[in-house]
């Protein structure tokens, strides 16, 4: 008698793969979502017998599913514009989490919620390292990514300044030139301060640095001085920095303004003298108005900079990203996340583009890796394979019809 079980096995097996093509094609445009695909083996044999050259005589169990195989090959990177969203360029996972429970995702289309937490589409938060002390501690364990949403930057006084500049060594006696300077108080009020340059000999300058008229009332400090330069029109005095320079008692009630003025970059004079003309080629400085927050951009390695509308930038934190030895061995959570299992072993978690993961592309989403071409040829195979099972039970039916017929 035809046994049933054999037919059966293989309907079950084609469900299951009839059931991850149906789930692919369903996640089609699903972000970041990674293809499956079905295999299968043979089950046991009965040996009936030998042939007459001794060879084993043997029948067949049926089928079973052996694996489901998930794709990890990269999707297409679609930039969107939108900078909450993000992408993976390589192997590795965003880490996220929520309710305690840590998951793995590739699905970079973050959103904000009203507090300026990073967050996925389900609630959980993007976890990375936070900053201490003005910079970002690799060091320090997760912390979900927030931005300062609403918030109202501090404005900071100006504590340095840098002038690149050019003196006139052909100037007479008596020559004036003249380097203003924009620099900020501690309410973040601009000043147009003027930095003014006198030659009084060979190789030789005085400087006076000045606020605007009314700006100050107390008695400047540190604020004038001689420059000097050799032959060759290097200044050789004063040398690394002039320390110290203030202005006490300024109008509109802020802090005494006080700040250095550096004169070297990269261990060269940033003042010179030669026979061109003088010209000042930069002006730098630290101090920055209050700003309200605008936004914020990512970098290749995590980085996430906030941006405010005074100009200025501050690194909120970086965002982790995740490898594990054997990406087979997830398990598929829903909502594009994956858990970590004793076969896949546990997440190493780091800095984006370093130790083989991925670096991140912001303002980008990565496409689902389904192949619609591949999954309708798939399709049809496993249409074709079913109905053939279900042909060999029409014909085992039959058989045993005939059989029960012959007893009566």
């Amino acid at each position: 008698m035809p046994s049933f079980s054999i037919a059966l096995s293989g309907l079950q097996a084609d469900s299951v793969s009839l059931n991850t093509i149906g789930n692919n094609l369903a996640n089609l445009n699903t972000t970041a979502f990674k293809k499956q695909g079905t295999t299968f083996e043979d089950l046991f044999y009965q040996q009936i017998g030998t042939s007459g050259s001794n060879n084993p005589l043997q029948v067949g169990a049926g089928t079973r599913v052996s694996g489901t195989a998930t794709n990890f090959l990269q999707g297409t990177l679609l930039p969107t514009g939108n900078s909450t969203d993000m992408a993976l360029s390589g192997d590795g996972f965003f880490v996220v989490q929520q309710g305690g429970q840590q998951s793995l995702t590739r699905a970079g289309d973050f959103q904000l919620s009203q507090s300026g937490q990073l967050i996925t589409g389900d609630g959980a938060s993007v976890m990375g390292y936070p900053v201490q002390n003005g910079a970002v501690n690799v060091n320090a364990g997760l912390t979900p990514m927030n931005l300062p949403v609403g918030v109202t930057q501090a404005a900071q006084a100006t504590q340095n300044i840098s002038i690149t500049a050019n003196l006139n060594a052909g100037a007479t006696v008596g020559t004036q030139f003249t380097t203003p300077v924009k620099i900020y108080d501690s309410l973040g009020q601009s000043h147009a301060m003027t930095v003014t340059y006198t030659k009084t000999g060979l190789n030789t300058w005085d400087y006076s640095i000045a606020l605007p008229a009314g700006d100050a009332t107390g008695a400047p400090v540190n604020n004038t001085g001689t420059m000097t330069f050799d032959s060759n029109g290097n200044l050789v005095s004063p040398t690394g920095s002039i320390n110290g320079i203030s202005f006490p008692s300024l109008t509109n009630g802020s802090s005494n303004l006080t700040f250095d003025w550096n004169l070297t970059s990269g261990g060269n004079p940033t003042i010179t003298q030669t026979t061109a003309a003088s010209t000042t080629g930069a002006t730098q400085q630290d101090g920055y108005a209050s700003g309200n927050y605008q936004g914020f951009t990512v970098d290749s390695s995590g980085v996430v900079t906030a941006t405010f509308d005074n100009g200025h930038k501050a690194v909120v934190g970086q965002i982790a990203v995740a490898r594990v030895t054997n990406t087979q061995g997830l398990v598929m959570t829903g909502h594009n996340n994956y858990a970590t299992t004793s076969a896949s072993g546990d997440a190493v978690i780091g800095v984006a583009g370093t130790g083989g993961r991925a670096s991140i592309e912001d303002a980008t989403l990565e496409q689902s890796n389904v192949d619609i071409a591949q999954e309708f040829s798939d399709l049809i195979v496993a249409q074709r394979s079913f109905e053939a099972n279900s042909k060999t039970i029409t014909a085992f039916d039959s058989i045993t019809q005939t059989t029960l017929g012959m007893i009566r």
